[in-house]
Order: C-alpha cells, then structure tokens, then sequence
C-alpha cells in the first residue's frame, strides 16, 4: 500500500498561513488602517499567479497564501468594525483613531 502524505501537508500549511494572517491583519490595520487593503490585495494576486507556474504541493501552497491574501480585505475591513466597537484597541498615535479609516 503506498500512502500519500499531500493532503496532511496542505491541510497543515493551510492551518499555519491563515494562524499567520490573522495576527498580521491586526497588526496591519493597528498602525495602516484599513487603507492598506491593496497590497493585500496585489500580493494575493502574486502569489496565485506564481502559483500557476508551480507543481504539485507547493503550488497549492501558494494558492493557499493567495486567496488567504484576498480574504484578508474582507477580514482587515471587518477589524477596523471590531476596532469601533471597542473589541480591539486603537492606536492612539493615529490622527483617526477612534474613527472609521
């Protein structure tokens, strides 16, 4: 019987780049705002792009990172809500903190 292992990993590394993401969307909109949406937004499409040109695991991989990218627009958008309704702290050294960015 010859076992593949590609699902483990992809599950694993799925597991690790959104753990990953998380953190940075807090950071990001902490000290950017939710401004800084289009360069989630042009890494995304990099990385689904490269991973076009990619084989097997590792393009998945990027494909992964890729659209966990694109959903970060959704989830940076929906912290700065978090962020309004006191959930998450503001940064106090933002002109606009306290207020929708």
């Amino acid at each position: 019987m010859n076992l593949n292992s590609d699902g483990i990993v992809v599950g694993i590394a799925a597991l690790i780049i959104i753990g990953i993401f998380h953190p940075i969307v807090i950071k990001c909109e902490y000290y950017f705002t939710q401004k800084v949406w289009p360069l989630f937004c042009f890494v995304g499409i990099i990385f689904l792009i490269v991973s076009l040109f990619l084989q097997d695991v590792i393009s998945i991989i990027m494909g992964i990172a890729g659209v966990v990218c694109l959903w970060s627009i959704k989830e940076i958008k929906d912290q700065a809500v978090r962020v309004q309704k006191g959930w998450f702290p503001s940064n106090p050294k933002r002109a606009d903190a306290g207020s929708k960015g």
